[in-house]
């Protein structure tokens, strides 16, 4: 059984509550679902760490315990405004009670052509996926672009090829030690802040135990002043296709 332990949950960046809307669908639980965006998002937040990342978010569940052995199982839908060269991703990552990585259980990056998952240069994948294959589904909005209120004012626009959405896909991972634990949903913009991404997931279990809750919907870090500078190669602009 799941206890509490002294870490809350946290949101940096853009982080809210969703049904189905446009495109995306609710989750196969139904109902409402979670997700981060980089519509809205801050410098630096939802970063790996690994290319040139701009701007994104990042949501930090509540900590929780586990046994060795625990089955870790969520929903997940990649959703992104963006393609071509401009690979945006989201990722979830297995981390202590301190933020220190303990597996990054995958990584979804816009892409032209084949899988989104795991994202090319990224981490491996470390979680196993329903269904396994994971190529864009084109939107309904212009150029097949996605059309979700996630995305703010790119909802429904299209970069170039790759941009699109996952449909929702059951990730289930294996914790190997006993511990406290959190889990971490971040996604981020790449080369520049425009053409928002965004991921959504829903059903986050252990054992079949839910974690604690997330943080209530909202853009905290964006109270904060400072955030959102990111160089001349940000502020280019880019047109979407029709």
């Amino acid at each position: 059984m799941l206890t509490g332990t002294s870490a809350s949950a946290v949101c940096v960046g853009s982080c809210g509550t969703a049904g189905a809307n446009g495109d995306i669908t609710a989750s196969p639980l139904g109902g409402t679902y979670d997700y981060v965006t980089t519509a809205g998002g801050v410098s630096g937040a939802g970063s790996l760490g690994v290319d040139t990342e701009t701007n994104g978010s990042i949501n930090t569940t509540g900590s929780f315990a586990a046994d060795a052995g625990s089955v870790l199982s969520f929903y997940f839908n990649y959703v992104t405004s963006d393609g071509s060269g401009f690979a945006d991703y989201g990722w979830s990552q297995l981390q202590t009670v301190s933020g220190n990585a303990v597996a990054t259980l995958f990584t979804a990056r816009t892409t032209p052509s084949g899988d989104t998952v795991p994202g090319f240069g990224l981490p491996g994948l470390l979680a196993t996926l329903t269904p396994g294959s994971t190529p864009i589904q084109i939107g309904t909005g212009g150029g097949g672009g996605p059309v979700w209120s996630g995305l703010g004012g790119d909802s429904g626009r299209c970069f170039d090829t790759g941009c699109g959405y996952t449909g929702w896909i059951r990730a289930d991972y294996t914790i190997a030690a006993a511990g406290n634990y959190r889990l971490a949903f971040g996604v981020t913009n790449w080369s520049d802040t425009q053409f928002a991404s965004g991921l959504a997931y829903d059903g986050v279990i252990v054992d079949g135990n839910p974690v604690p809750g997330v943080p209530e919907p909202g853009t905290w870090a964006m109270l904060i002043a400072g955030f959102g500078l990111v160089g001349a190669a940000a502020r280019r602009r880019r047109t979407a296709i029709a």
